[in-house]
């Protein structure tokens, strides 16, 4: 009989190349948003399954699989297409939060670097608005979910299309799901997608945008962070805003209650994955304490240790208690907005 994992989380799986600021270059890692997101939920919940939905070619890496099975994910929900789908992801950074996905070549050789084999033919994702229509490569449909998923108690879904974003919490509340928290992708946070949010937003437990996403969505309508939050209120109840500085707002729109929460003073080495990484946190906190603004802290936490290494699996690696002492520690910093 198929397992039932705990949570799932539905996203994309990726191959990353990453360039730090000091030119430190990372090849072929595993990655993608529902690989972090489920680290997230893991660091806390390291007894407990977490399934990842996501869609690869033939081509990815079958070792991968095989270790992360071994690490205790639940694989039903990756689907290997029998075609090619390039998976390849590159980031040059600038500094700790801004990078590039364009201009390949330049970067490697400013860093005085070869250009990795692995990398030949890629193409940077194209920066234009999704469609209402038309799927993509790693969109996932109906039949992508396994039904033994249907039965977890708790579902994140990272960036993903907006057709994917739009079919996914109504199908997944179809089963036991009782907690549903939804990443956008920037692709559909956008003014022309006004009117297509209350579909997506309605029966979520928590919307958890960044900051940017949040106003590229209002722009022209307001640049007041918190009228925009109280705007959303209308049909999500939770809503956390996450800021480049890896600092968070809290909106609980039953209570009107508002907070913020500083970032942990982590001794940070790269940001690549912390935001997929809060959001595996904060579910894992919510399904503990119900309590939207304890479950920013989770994901606070778990963003914080993740920022201090490279690499997906790098935060499961922590001392057991670093996660609980750094809750108690940064709980004193939260203040009321």
């Amino acid at each position: 009989m198929a397992s039932i994992p705990q949570a799932v989380f539905a996203g994309c799986l990726q191959r990353d190349f990453i360039l730090l600021p000091d030119g430190r270059a990372y090849e072929d890692l595993m990655g993608g948003n529902a690989l972090y997101a489920a680290v997230g939920w893991r660091l806390w919940r390291p007894d407990q399954v977490a399934g990842i939905v996501a869609k690869v070619g033939e081509d990815y890496p079958r070792p991968w699989l095989d270790e992360l099975e071994q690490k205790g994910f639940d694989l039903q929900g990756i689907q290997i297409e029998k075609r090619p789908i390039d998976v390849r992801a590159f980031y040059a950074y600038q500094d700790l939060a801004t990078f590039s996905r364009t201009e390949v070549v330049l970067h490697y050789a400013r860093h005085r670097l070869p250009f990795p084999k692995a990398l030949m033919g890629y193409q940077p994702p194209a920066d234009y608005p999704d469609s209402r229509t038309q799927s993509q490569p790693i969109s996932l449909r109906s039949t992508d979910l396994p039904k033994p998923y249907l039965d977890a108690t708790a579902a994140h879904l990272a960036p993903l299309d907006y057709l994917t974003h739009n079919l996914f919490p109504s199908l997944l509340r179809q089963g036991l799901v009782t907690k549903i928290t939804l990443a956008p992708s920037p692709g559909y946070m956008l003014p022309t997608f006004w009117t297509d949010m209350p579909q997506i937003l309605r029966g979520l437990t928590a919307f958890l945008p960044t900051e940017d996403e949040l106003c590229n969505l209002f722009k022209d309508r307001t640049k007041d962070v918190f009228e925009m939050m109280e705007a959303l209120g209308e049909f999500v109840e939770v809503i956390i805003v996450r800021r480049s500085e890896q600092s968070q707002w809290v909106y609980d729109a039953r209570s009107r209650m508002r907070w913020f929460i500083p970032p942990y003073p982590a001794r940070m080495v790269s940001l690549h994955g912390v935001g997929d990484v809060f959001c595996g946190g904060f579910l894992a906190g919510y399904c503990e304490t119900y309590d939207p603004l304890e479950a920013a802290l989770y994901g606070n936490i778990a963003a914080s240790i993740a920022s201090e290494g490279i690499g997906p699996f790098y935060a499961l690696d922590c001392e057991p208690r670093l996660p609980r002492a750094r809750l108690e520690a940064l709980r004193q910093a939260v203040r009321k907005v």
